[in-house]
């Protein structure tokens, strides 16, 4: 049996899906979506709506599912079939609890490295891991191993084991890490199809649940569109070069800052009546101490809305104080063709989208206002 297929993890997923679609799209291999399920009912439900989603292409894929909390979730695969695996399974929350990031994003990639080591004709093995995996670092980071330094949360350090069990153990698979930044719109138009910690701290801000806002307005941000994320991973498991790390990124020069984000995220919510009639006024950036303090004080009102802004944000509020200056050399490099979008645009697009369709709640809505 000749290998000729892909695998991909997760593959129900926000970037799992968008890499369905370019394989299917651009490639005649056969493509094995596996998705995660605990029971055969969830699994024909996933099953059911990516085969809505993928109809056109029935005859090349295979539908394969289990969970990375068990034993073998992969003992429905024949690794005899596997040329290529992008493993994008994984808890990406922020506030995950140390014991699911624990037997979802380490244990759980320990069991797909465990079975790429099956596949004996394997030429690529992609890993999805995160720019947040440099922990507290500050300065700049390389796209290297990285040296631990402390984390925000245990998502972070998390996806840092993740990385450090891979290139210590599993070294002799044909590896590539990619170190994706916060998506937080499907393209350079601001449509957005999956929420995350950004869109949420945009809504707080939106409605006035956040008058205080921890971090340094200097702090560099790190923002991409799903498609530069799916277009990136694409091209680096096209190319032969392993053992390599990439930072889905852009550099500190194409990118803004904590202060430039409030600054525009305001001037298009003040293009609202709504926003306007409430009188909302910027929020004022707390130290790390004043921050934390306020959010212990409002521990003892479990429930209210106030605490339930904070504890929103207090997972990765220790990035925000956090100089960061992320290199991509060898991503770029890899893409050949890459250019960096507009940063404040894309932002002006992403807030514009949320606040006319309400967070994603009434998208027939969408209105642009303009620059």
């Amino acid at each position: 049996m000749r290998a000729k297929d892909i695998l991909i993890t997760g593959a129900d997923g926000y970037i799992g899906m968008r890499l369905a679609h370019a394989y299917l799209e651009l490639t005649d291999m056969p493509v094995v979506l596996w998705v995660r399920a605990a029971t055969q009912e969830a699994f024909e439900a996933k099953r059911d709506r990516l085969e809505q989603q993928f109809s056109r292409y029935e005859a090349r894929i295979s539908y394969e599912s289990g969970d990375l909390v068990k034993e073998r979730p992969f003992d429905s695969v024949d690794p005899r079939r596997i040329r290529k695996i992008i493993h994008t399974a994984a808890v990406t929350k922020f506030n995950v609890d140390p014991d699911t990031a624990e037997s979802v994003n380490i244990r759980g990639a320990e069991k797909v490295l465990k079975f790429a080591s099956q596949c004996d004709s394997l030429e690529a093995l992609g890993v999805l891991s995160t720019v947040y995996a440099s922990g507290l670092k500050t300065g700049v980071i390389s796209e290297v191993p990285l040296e631990d330094v402390g984390f925000a949360n245990h998502y972070e350090r998390s996806k840092a084991a993740a990385e450090a069990k891979l290139i210590r153990d599993f070294d002799y698979l044909p590896w590539r890490i990619l170190r994706v930044a916060t998506v937080v719109a499907d393209d350079q138009t601001g449509h957005v199809t999956q929420f995350n910690a950004f869109h949420n701290t945009l809504k707080l801000l939106y409605y006035g649940l956040l008058s205080l806002i921890p971090g340094n307005p200097e702090t560099p941000l790190y923002f991409v569109t799903g498609e530069f994320v799916k277009d990136a991973v694409f091209r680096v498991m096209q190319s032969t070069a392993s053992k390599a790390i990439y930072h889905v990124c852009h550099t500190r020069s194409e990118s803004l800052t904590l202060g430039e984000l409030v600054d525009i995220a305001f001037e298009r919510f003040a293009r609202q009546q709504e926003f306007n009639s409430r009188r909302i006024l910027k929020p004022l950036y707390a130290d790390a101490e004043s921050f934390d303090m306020l959010g212990t004080a409002v521990d003892t009102f479990s429930g209210s809305i106030v605490n339930q802004a904070l504890s929103s944000v207090t997972p990765f509020a220790r990035q925000l104080f956090i100089q960061k200056e992320f290199r991509n050399e060898r991503l770029v490099s890899a893409l050949r063709d890459y250019r960096s979008p507009d940063p404040h645009q894309l932002v002006r697009n992403t807030c514009d989208y949320l606040v006319s369709t309400k967070w994603g709640k009434e998208e027939g809505n969408v209105v642009r206002t303009g620059n």
